[in-house]
């Protein structure tokens, strides 16, 4: 997992893990996965963009995803 930038510094997301299809997106204490499947490979590529640049992806996430799996991270 990567560490998210946050250079906006309001951001819920903690880091970030790239796939081939997908982005898996960390937050406090959950684990989203997006894919090319759901929300679809427009979504996810401009994700992927975001992320890497560290700013807007929790934005766009709110603004445009609805579609993901979820999954309480281990404590």
């Amino acid at each position: 997992m990567q560490t998210y930038a946050n250079k906006g510094g309001n951001s819920g997301i903690f880091g970030y893990e790239n796939g081939d299809d997908f982005i898996i997106v960390e937050f406090e204490e959950y684990l989203y996965k997006y894919s090319h499947v759901k929300p679809g490979k427009t979504h996810v590529e401009e994700m992927k963009k975001l992320a890497k640049r560290g700013e807007g992806l929790n934005t766009y996430i709110n603004r445009n995803v609805k579609n993901y799996e979820c999954k309480k991270k281990k404590e």
